[in-house]
């Protein structure tokens, strides 16, 4: 791509639309090569149009346009303008309503950016968000523009069907040729984004669900006839994310049915189109022997978020994709509570946090950072990122944490009420906040504008005599680029002071009454500020930032001695583990530089010696408590990254708890390793990940007995928690069965894409040596798909994202790999190019060498000729030095 097409979008440049469409119909004629497309459009120009003279401008690409009508009068081509992705109308009326009727032409085979109508496999289905729909039919793609959809499907009855569009069928019947028709009405204005459908020879799993106003809804999910079986789950979740949302929010599903369609061929997770979700099969299909508790968990997760969609992002919707976290942040918090309530809400917490952490703070720190509600974009699809989702999440969560939730109920309930219907902004989410609760969140709102991750340093000051703790707090913003002067952010402090004697006390600020509360959230509004504590008798340990209240690093002096103190203490379970992965991190990072003192090894390791020989219920958070920090965590804590040290260090690290700890280690394994244990249930589930935790320990040892222990679980495996769990352990050990385990697993699930996924990954992200060279020979064999999205994460993705040490080889072949892989990419499908590039905008984070490699990669990628707006935004702005 040149440069000289390249547009920059700005959100200061935002207008609203010239003109408006109150309906629109659609007529597909269907085939998988060459489908009709007739669209009606009943429009009108904006009255609130800051120009009443401008023309008509429609979005389109990738269309053979057939012909035009405005009012029923066929229009020359001289009475419009056409692009490559415009058609413009100069003369559109500019007063009444009229007709504009377009026919276009589109190969949904040819497709292979998965944007617009595409062909998956044997199905035809669409991406319309965040810009598809211009693919489909020319159109003013934008999310402000809100219409009413009819929508009339065409096609061979043996072929496809199934025929499903967004909203409730109203009619169907039979035509010549073997052909039927099905007419789709979505009572609901939306905007095109939220577009869908799906034609195919699928079956479906059905379900009815009565609300808790008495209507009864039906709910189905398609698949095709050999992942019906699959459904189940995906089914029972949809009904406790239905439940949940009129139990928390008070939101009630208003069509006559809610349709999810697996599709194997998806760039995203899953889609939320109003009534008729299309999801990525990987967030549908699961049974016990193809999927792992993680994928339940996960499956469970994206259903719901998909579903609470329904009223966060379809009814009110986003006015433009600056203001795209209205949604996505909004309902990332959403599922994030609801999987909370389902789960384990203390895991689930350390979950999000950790993903937050290691990912969303990196790209936070580099070039590619902006703020959760961006100031511009080339290509919308590169800002669907850990910062609009995740961080986004967390600033949702910081206003539940300030308004608690029966405020936080009252502030969502006055959102609903007040833009039901809407496409609005960040601003008036957090307005209908403020409102319901009479709070001013002025400052707040720095949280949308300001990007980074902001420091928090805490000192404290005890007085003995006074009984009195004084707490200095400091903030400080990271630098947004374009923004000279960053504003102190208004940052939630949870905290609780602990006792010596590992007790919380209760809090009382000087000049409060007294009370019994022992965790509290603090205002930090300044740049410095400061807190005393009173009626403290002994000097206490500060455990700041409770679960995770905000977004920011915290900068706390804890020595050793006190960070195990804390993992053993603290009531706060996200607390807990956060000690115990300071500590594992000092113990690491000492090593990769000097040897730590022994104490200090010694220290960790009585540290996990105290958590194996206590009682806990939940087995799920003693796993996470026993794992170690991963390496992009690790990575994360020191200024130049060496890749290998770190790699070694940790496991060295592993393997010295694993010789102390042996015994215990192989107790609990042989106590928690239930035969058959087939139960999805959050005991089952603790078990499993409890006594797979434990293998990852002792196959560390690299040794006959525990490869023999790793080798037993995969042959008599009933789940595939369990047999990809003893696989990965085998995979990173010397074991000599490890080739033939690897070839009887391919064998076995040959027939099940999702599973194979799992065997490229596995085999992929494999930190042992040689593996580059065996992620190039996958790309060669006959399962490797460069069409499908998982097929290419799968390998391309766990090498470059989850394999540091093979990926940062120092003569720079795994950089070479990935830029490859990238501009091969680029030609087929440009949006998931992109998503593979992030790993090359970290550059700046390792030693001379490898920053040298990773440039020159980059360079050789921005260089490329017919370079797709989304890999070339992104490739720009990593070469950007500061």
């Amino acid at each position: 791509m040149q440069e000289n097409n390249i547009k920059t979008i700005y959100r200061s440049d935002y207008a609203a639309p010239e003109y408006l469409v109150g309906h629109i119909e659609l007529t597909f004629l269907l085939d998988a090569a060459q489908t009709k497309v007739k669209s009606r459009l009943r429009m009108q120009k904006n009255p609130e149009s800051a120009n009443p003279n401008a023309p008509l401008v429609l979005n389109g690409e990738a269309l053979h346009l057939e012909s035009v009508s405005l009012n029923g009068v066929p229009l020359k081509p001289g009475h419009y303008q056409l692009s490559d992705e415009l058609l413009t109308l100069p003369n559109a009326p500019k007063v009444d309503v009229f007709t504009l009727e377009i026919e276009t032409l589109i190969s949904p085979q040819s497709n292979t950016a998965l944007e617009g109508l595409y062909l998956s496999t044997n199905m035809l289905c669409t991406q319309c968000e965040a810009e598809g729909f211009r693919k489909i039919t020319y159109y003013p793609d934008r999310p402000d523009v809100m219409a009413r959809f009819s929508v009339l499907l065409i096609a061979d009855k043996e072929k496809y069907p199934v025929l499903l569009s967004n909203g409730n069928q109203v009619s169907s019947g039979e035509l010549k040729h073997n052909r039927h028709w099905v007419k789709w009405e979505d009572p609901f204005p939306k905007p095109c984004y939220l577009f869908a459908l799906v034609a195919g020879q699928l079956d479906c799993l059905e379900s009815a669900y009565v609300t808790g106003s008495g209507r009864e809804v039906t709910l189905q999910i398609y698949a095709e006839t050999h992942d019906i079986d699959k459904c189940e789950h995906a089914m029972r979740s949809l009904e406790h994310a239905m439940r949940w949302d009129e139990a928390v929010y008070g939101r009630e599903y208003d069509l006559d049915r809610y349709m999810i369609v697996a599709v194997s061929h998806f760039n995203m997770g899953a889609m939320e189109n109003k009534g008729l979700n299309v999801f990525n099969t990987k967030f549908v299909l699961a049974r016990g022997d193809t999927a792992t508790d993680a994928d339940y968990e996960h499956i469970e997760a994206v259903i719901a978020h998909e579903y609470f969609h329904n009223w966060t992002g379809n009814r009110i919707t986003c006015r433009d994709w600056f203001q795209l976290s209205l949604k996505e942040g909004l309902t990332v918090f959403r599922d994030q509570s609801f999987s909370a309530d389902r789960g384990s809400p203390a895991v689930r917490r350390i979950e999000d946090v950790n993903l937050l952490r290691t990912r969303q703070f990196a790209e936070d720190a580099g070039p590619l950072a902006h703020p959760v509600r961006p100031d511009s974009y080339i290509e919308i699809n590169n800002f669907y990122t850990l910062t609009v989702y995740e961080k986004g999440a967390e600033v949702v969560r910081m206003l539940h944490t300030l308004l608690g939730t029966e405020g936080f109920r009252k502030g969502s309930d006055l959102y609903f009420e007040r833009h039901d219907g809407q496409a609005v902004t960040c601003d008036d989410f957090v307005k209908a906040m403020e409102d319901a609760n009479q709070r001013d969140f002025t400052q707040f709102r720095h949280w949308y504008a300001q990007a980074g991750t902001p420091k928090l340093t805490l000192k404290t000051d005890y007085d003995a005599v006074a009984q009195r703790l004084t707490l200095n707090v400091e903030q400080l913003c990271a630098p947004t680029p374009g923004q000279p002067v960053e504003q102190p952010l208004h940052i939630p402090l949870k905290l609780g002071l602990i006792s010596p004697s590992g007790q919380d006390y209760a809090l009382r600020l000087e000049g409060e009454e007294a009370g019994t509360t022992t965790t509290r959230v603090l205002d930090v509004t300044q740049a410095q500020q400061q807190f005393r504590f009173v009626d403290i008798p002994e000097k206490p340990l500060v455990s700041a930032l409770r679960g995770f209240s905000a977004p920011v690093t915290l900068e706390y002096e804890l020595n050793t001695e006190q960070l195990a103190f804390l993992l053993a203490h603290d009531s706060d379970a996200f607390n807990r583990w956060d000690a115990g992965q300071r500590l594992s991190s000092r113990l690491i990072l000492n090593l990769t530089e000097e040897h730590p003192a022994q104490s200090d090894v010694e220290l960790l390791i009585g540290a996990f010696q105290h958590l194996l020989e206590q009682h806990w219920d939940d087995l799920e958070l003693l796993a996470q408590l026993l794992t170690l920090p991963n390496e992009d965590y690790l990575a994360s804590q020191v200024k130049v990254v060496d890749p290998v040290a770190i790699h070694n260090a940790r496991n060295n690290v592993k393997k010295r708890i694993a010789v102390c700890l042996q015994t215990d280690f192989s107790r609990l394994y042989a106590r928690h390793h239930v035969s058959g244990d087939i139960l999805l249930d959050r005991s089952g589930i603790g078990r499993r990940k409890l006594k797979n935790t434990c293998l990852v320990y002792l196959t560390a040892l690299d040794n006959g007995e525990t490869s023999a222990l790793a080798a037993e679980q995969f042959a008599q495996a009933r789940t595939m928690t369990d047999q990809t769990a003893a696989l990965a352990c085998l995979l990173r050990s010397s074991a000599a069965e490890k080739n033939a385990c690897l070839e009887q697993f391919y064998r076995q699930w040959e027939n099940e894409a999702l599973v194979i996924d799992k065997w490229f990954t596995l085999q992929a992200a494999c930190p042992v040596t040689g593996t580059l060279e065996h992620a190039e020979a996958l790309l060669q064999h006959a399962a490797f798909d460069w069409e499908t999205p998982n097929r290419v994460r799968s390998v391309i993705g766990a090498f470059s994202q989850s394999n540091a040490v093979n990926f940062h080889r120092e003569d720079g072949s795994g950089y070479r790999f990935l830029a490859d892989a990238i501009l091969r990419l680029n030609a087929i499908n440009p949006q998931i190019a992109a998503r593979m590039l992030t790993p090359l905008a970290q550059w700046r984070r390792y030693d001379t060498q490898r920053q040298a490699g990773i440039k020159q990669e980059l360079e050789r990628i921005f260089a490329h000729p017919g370079l797709a707006r989304d890999v070339y935004e992104l490739a720009q702005k990593s070469l950007i030095t500061a």
